[in-house]
């Protein structure tokens, strides 16, 4: 018998590791206190390639490799890891007891590569290994988990996708990094560029962060261009070949590997996988029941098996989501499972089920529909999937046809995408000549025009479905059809004809009574009559609706309202009701969607009437990026309000103070600009004494250079004012010469940051 005093080397790398830093932290960490430690993972996913590079790196023990990708017969697994550790066999001794003689106390690091097929036999004899050899420890690669008591796992998922297509995002992302190496490696003149940046990124995350994708589409680099390889990663299985010829024959493109793990499956499992398939967007368990089950395979079955899926590396968790819980294919695997479903037969009869399962999750709507919400309560991470049914329902079209697109264009609606929803609903009605939700869907893309202030478009099709409601005599498609007859009304500026149908459409739902389509009623007059200038009864309105907004209403619709209230306390006065209003608006709004603009522009006016002019401007100034972002009409009306106090607020500033609270807005973002509406201190100001608005100014000038007869000529101050202003500033932070406080104002207040001064 030998003893492993010298094993075989591992082998060396021909190119260069990419990525994966944290990565290999966190397992080196792993490695110290688990004696058994397993990288689970997709096909494609690196988990050999990392393995190898942490073993490298590991110093003081002996290390073994055992391929096992070849291998099919799980007795024979001793041997080839004896062969690994350089353990020859001992007449009249099983090699399992050899291999624990020879290793005994020894610090050795065993490699388990590829386990999947074999899984049971490597749970076996890691457990007897790991038992009788304490100086023994099993890093093991695996697309499951071998179930081995003391046993540490390691998700290895997709490298890192690029956040933004900037060059320097691009360059933190492991993803195209490593497409960056790879394809230099096949075009010498390669390099990342603004011009190539979108083109990278978009291939990147077309593959999923996958490593194996990405190297072999980054070999087309050299004979294809970039636009012409992101084009064929709609069809992956194509573009995705002609791996390296001395990989694993499943690694020579992405079909084998995926199909490796897919025989690798019983039949069960594999019919949910490639059912699955046909849910481009993810999916919750109630979903995957919904669409996998069929006559063979009950719906009670099905979360077992998506979470069997899920721990053979096949099916992916989505973190980000939920509850409920969501999971995903990555989209290979997606694209090989469709190839599947067809090649069984059942593509069409999966997306049946699909559309079936998509539209009775969809409430029928009926009365006003508070734009959209009743039709997309329960579909807020379907667009993917919603999209899919209209295209499949779109060959036959029907009623579930229609209901389907009137979700879809309500998602697009709000996520302000509003041309992509409005073209998804003339689509639809296009297609569907008469249905029983007619109504309703030429109400909806009424309301649609008018929000977009395309208003003649607007009020034809407000004045089709009042005709066509009319006709049907159904109190609830009247309803609608006059709420939506009144927003168009509203938006030609028409508010004695606006107040008129809102009062006809208040008295419809009354008689149906609904107390959330009573209190949407209520609010819609109200706003109407804040508009024609009755501000009496629109005070008294909002007051009625507003608990039933919260009660029954969406965030959205009640931020929605809330800055109706803040306009109407704006109006009469009340400055502190009109912020608080506007505050709550903010904080229900979701981040980076037009209501955000307008509570930042309701709360500046608010800002420019206290005089708090630095605040005032800082939220028109976010607000109008955010609007030029995403593109947001503004009425004529409340744009002039907005320039008005815009203007007042940067002549009462001066150049330098403008200066500072436009520096000021570029920080103005997320949990941070949350902090500054409320008023809340800031990280900053609770170590340092908040500087006042004329003071800033100062220090901005002073940090510039400026003496203080210059300083006072900019500010058209007197100079034995600005020299009291820099003696309050030494007396609060403690600093008294003027590259003191230069410094450390821009240490400490990072350009002048603080908008909430004042």
């Amino acid at each position: 018998m030998e003893t492993p005093d010298e094993l075989p080397e591992l082998p060396s790398a021909l190119d260069e590791f990419v990525g994966r830093a944290e990565e290999l932290t966190q397992l080196r960490s792993r490695l110290r206190s688990a004696r058994l430690l397993t990288l689970v993972g997709p096909g494609g996913a690196g988990k050999t390639r990392l393995a190898l590079e942490l073993a490298r790196q590991i110093r003081g023990d002996r290390v073994g490799l055992a391929e096992l990708d070849s291998l099919s017969d799980g007795d024979l697994l001793p041997h080839v890891v004896a062969v690994a550790l350089g353990i020859g066999e001992r007449n009249g001794t099983s090699m399992h007891e050899t291999l624990c003689q020879a290793l005994g106390r020894h610090r050795t690091l065993l490699v388990l590569d590829n386990c999947e097929h074999l899984v049971h036999a490597c749970a076996r004899l890691a457990d007897v290994l790991l038992r009788r050899c304490p100086g023994l420890r099993i890093l093991a690669t695996s697309r499951e988990s071998l179930r081995v008591p003391g046993e540490s796992l390691f998700r290895v998922g997709e490298l890192s996708l690029p956040k933004s297509d900037d060059i320097p995002a691009l360059l933190r992302s492991d993803a195209v990094q490593l497409f960056t190496r790879r394809a230099q490696a096949c075009d010498l003149g390669f390099e990342l560029t603004a011009d190539n940046a979108r083109a990278v990124a978009e291939i990147c995350r077309q593959a999923d962060g996958l490593p194996l994708a990405i190297e072999l589409v980054a070999r087309r680099v050299g004979s294809l261009p970039l636009d012409h390889i992101l084009a064929g990663m709609d069809d992956q299985f194509t573009m995705l070949t002609e791996g390296c010829r001395t990989a694993p024959e499943r690694h020579h493109e992405l079909r084998s590997t995926i199909g490796w793990s897919y025989h690798l499956l019983d039949p069960a499992e594999q019919a949910v996988l490639r059912r699955l398939a046909v849910l481009p967007g993810g999916f919750s368990l109630d979903g995957a029941s919904a669409v996998c089950a069929d006559s063979d395979l009950g719906q009670d079955a099905v979360p077992r098996l998506v979470h069997v899926l899920e721990a053979k590396s096949l099916v992916v968790a989505d973190s980000g989501a939920g509850p409920p819980a969501r999971f995903r294919l990555l989209n290979a695997i997606r694209t090989y499972g469709l190839e599947r479903l067809e090649a069984a037969g059942e593509l069409t009869e999966a997306k049946e089920r699909a559309a079936d399962w998509l539209a009775g999750q969809i409430p029928r709507p009926a009365g006003p529909q508070f734009h959209g919400e009743q039709l997309t309560d329960k579909l807020q991470h379907e667009l993917d999937n919603l999209a899919a049914a209209v295209d499949h329902t779109a060959v036959r079209p029907d009623d579930r046809h229609l209901l389907l697109a009137m979700a879809l264009a309500c998602l697009w609606l709000q996520r302000d995408h509003w041309t992509t929803g409005r073209q998804v609903l003339a689509n639809a009605l296009e297609r569907v000549a008469d249905s029983s939700y007619h109504v309703n869907a030429i109400a909806l893309a009424a309301r649609m025009a008018t929000l977009q202030v395309d208003h003649s478009e607007g009020l034809r099709l407000a004045e089709r479905a009042m005709t066509l409601a009319r006709a049907r005599a159904d109190v609830g498609e009247l309803a609608d059809a006059t709420d939506t007859w009144a927003l168009a009304l509203t938006g030609r500026q028409d508010f004695a004809g606006a107040v008129a149908s809102y009062r006809d459409c208040l008295e419809l739902v009354r008689s149906l009574n609904r107390p959330q389509d009573i209190a949407f009623c209520q609010k819609s007059l109200a706003w109407t009559l804040f508009r024609a200038g009755e501000l009496t009864e629109a005070g008294e309105l909002m007051d009625a609706c507003l608990p039933g907004i919260r009660a029954f209403c969406s965030d959205p619709y009640l931020a929605s309202a809330l800055h109706t209230v803040g306009l109407l306390r704006l109006t009469a006065g009340d400055l502190v009701a009109a912020e608080a209003a506007f505050v709550e608006e903010l904080c229900l709004t979701p981040k980076d969607s037009r209501g955000v603009a307008f509570a930042l522009e309701g709360l500046a006016i608010v800002a420019g009437r206290r005089g708090e002019l630095h605040r005032c401007l800082c939220f028109v100034t976010v607000a109008a990026e955010l609007r030029r972002q995403i593109n947001i009409p503004l009425d004529a009306e409340w744009l002039h309000r907005v320039e008005e106090t815009a203007s007042k607020a940067r002549n009462g500033l001066g150049p330098a103070g403008t200066d500072a609270a436009l520096a000021a807005s570029r920080h103005l973002q997320g949990e941070r600009l949350l902090s500054c509406v409320r008023r809340e201190p800031s990280r900053q100001s609770q170590k340092d004494p908040l500087l006042t608005e004329r003071e800033l100014e100062v220090v901005t000038l002073v940090a510039e250079g400026l003496t203080n007869r210059e300083i006072a000529a900019r500010l058209r101050l007197s100079p034995s004012t600005v020299a009291t202003h820099l003696n309050h500033v030494r007396d609060k932070v403690g600093k008294r010469s003027r590259i003191q406080i230069a410094l450390w104002a821009k240490t400490h207040y990072e350009d002048f940051r603080n908008a909430d001064n004042g």
